[in-house]
């Protein structure tokens, strides 16, 4: 079973990759990005949509940063602590 869940796993991916690859060769045409103070970029239309993706991407996790630490933070604190057992008595020390 867990062979199959894997190969299942890998055919996905292969069906996405081409589906993408796909999807880049029929929108292979330029495009042009007009920017603040008068920049201009042209390039292909996946380029522009892959970088778009990648920017988003990074803009949610960047969002997501502060409320990561903080979760971290308070996890850290709600830790029990440790008991040290001491030998000559055999009773816990905190």
């Amino acid at each position: 079973m867990k062979n199959l869940t894997h190969y299942l796993g890998l055919v996905t991916k292969l069906l996405v990759f081409l589906l993408v690859l796909g999807f880049a060769l029929k929108n292979s045409h330029s495009v042009v990005f007009h920017s603040y103070l008068g920049y201009i970029w042209q390039a292909p239309l996946i380029v522009m949509l892959g970088l778009a993706f990648i920017m988003g991407a990074l803009t949610g996790v960047l969002a997501l940063l502060p409320t990561l630490f903080r979760l971290r933070r308070e996890a850290a604190k709600k830790q029990p602590q440790t008991v040290e057992a001491d030998p000559a008595t055999d009773i816990g020390v905190v």
